[in-house]
């Protein structure tokens, strides 16, 4: 038995360690560390509730939007207060413009780079994906980045500014859209799914939301020009539909109003119960306690804590660790697709890359319709008076999976912040039952070692971290 240390990982949002135990050059155990410890959690104690908005989008570069939606809800939820029709297909246009963009990110610039190391030359693809998506110089880097900041100009109609932006209310959004804008906006949506349509997929958007099965999505990408179809060959080759499988038990709080809350675990679908959430701080650098419902979450510094090996809490649903993210979204949501993989070969690196690039065919459909539906000159954002005492939970999908926050109000400040990223379930370390979490549970039994193709590598992406989200 020996152990070795993996990381920092690069390409990856903040730091990332990960220890492996090794036996006979397979991994026998994994545990991954956060090594970063942030206090956004105590830096919002004390303070008046509405700073929260202005504070938590500071958390990260990358899905600031997602944490503004989430404390706007908690907000919300305390205040009383629905937000407005228009405020509603506002924020959904939002949360989802960072969310595609985040997914196409993840694909182009954070997971197809491996396929151009050097481990792969003599595959009968690497000399295309080397061509296509080597970092830095790869000739997809200089299409994809123009495609991504057409998008995100959807933020300066939306938002205001992207990332940071104050736009996000409980009531609503402040930035009221008119007509022509409506028109410039349905304008970047067509312009997105052209560079998606020819560069990514090959194909229209639908006929990707309606692939049914493993078996089609093979037939129908054999033969195909198209950088999905590219990453299925590789992935085909390598056997990433057979790697990376966790518990195969889903989590998602549901998003947009098109994809419904709800958890999934041995083939069988149920109702989401946010009172069966609880964190566990066993592993973490943090005061021990019976594991807490976040609305009564603690977040105490122990650094010198005997047997903990990171920053990050343990999140559980009902006592059991469980994947979030867009796989969770498609396979609660039912896509008969997602399903497939699943049931077949579990919650593979294939399944997860495959569920992101399908929500992108799936939303931006959807966003079009949203446009549509805004209402010019009715209103973009509801008031209300925040209480001097109050309890809230706003419960939003990230592009990683579900994100919460949970805040009590005494006195007119806050007396208590409490928040789960989608990275804190998907990399969670052992809880109070030595249960593994899901990244942990997935690098069991993959080669590791000296001369070992980046298996280890492909599996943590496929979970897309982003560590600085991670801890509070």
């Amino acid at each position: 038995m020996s152990r070795i240390v993996v990381g920092p990982f690069n390409r990856v949002e903040g730091d990332l360690e990960v220890a492996l135990e090794l036996d006979a050059g397979r991994i026998a155990s994994a545990q991954v560390n956060s090594p970063l410890f942030r206090g956004f959690e105590q830096l919002l104690v004390g303070r008046a509730p509405l700073d929260a908005l202005a504070i938590v989008p500071r958390i990260c570069g990358i899905c600031s939007v997602a944490q503004s939606a989430a404390a706007a809800s908690a907000l919300a939820d305390a205040m009383g207060l629905n937000a407005t029709v228009n405020g509603k297909i506002s924020r959904n246009l939002i949360c989802a413009t960072e969310n595609l963009a985040d997914h196409l990110t993840h694909f182009y610039l954070f997971f197809m780079p491996d396929f151009a190391r050097p481990a792969y030359a003599g595959r009968p693809w690497h000399a295309a994906a080397e061509r296509r998506f080597a970092a830095v110089k790869g000739e997809a880097a200089a299409e994809v980045l123009p495609a991504r900041a057409g998008f995100l100009r959807l933020m300066g109609f939306l938002a205001g500014r992207w990332p940071h932006t104050l736009a996000i209310q409980p009531g609503g959004s402040t930035r009221a859209i008119t007509a022509g804008e409506r028109i410039r906006l349905l304008a970047q949506l067509r312009e997105f799914r052209g560079f998606l349509e020819k560069r990514l997929f090959g194909d229209s958007l639908a006929a990707v939301a309606n692939l049914a099965s493993k078996d089609q999505l093979l037939a129908w990408a054999a033969g195909r020009p198209g950088d999905f179809p590219a990453f299925l060959e590789a992935a085909s080759d390598l056997g990433l539909d057979k790697l990376g499988r966790a518990y195969d038990a889903f989590l998602s709080y549901g998003a947009y109003d098109l994809f419904p809350a709800g958890t999934w675990q041995a083939g069988k679908a149920a109702a989401f119960d946010p009172v069966a959430i609880a964190e566990d701080t066993t592993s973490a650098w943090l005061a021990s306690s019976q594991p807490r419902h976040p609305a009564q979450g603690e977040t105490i510094v122990d650094a010198d804590k005997l047997d903990a090996y990171t920053w990050c809490k343990a999140p559980r649903y009902a006592g059991q660790p469980y994947e979030v993210g867009a796989l969770a979204r498609q396979v609660i949501a039912g896509h008969p697709l997602a399903l497939d993989l699943v049931r077949r070969d579990g919650a593979s690196v294939l399944a997860r890359v495959v569920a992101r690039l399908l929500e992108l065919a799936l939303v931006l459909p959807a966003m079009e319709g949203w446009v549509q539906a805004l209402q010019p000159g009715e209103p973009f954002c509801a008031h209300g008076e925040m209480p001097d005492d109050a309890t809230g939970s706003g419960l939003v999908e990230a592009a990683r999976g579900s994100l919460g926050h949970w805040l009590s109000i005494r006195r007119g400040r806050i007396e208590r912040y409490q928040i789960i990223a989608p990275t804190t379930w998907n990399f969670s370390p052992r809880d109070s039952n030595a249960q593994p979490g899901p990244l942990e549970q997935a690098l069991v039994d993959l080669p590791a070692g000296e001369g070992v193709p980046p298996t280890v590598q492909h599996v943590v992406r496929s979970f897309d971290p982003c560590m600085v989200c991670t801890v509070h």
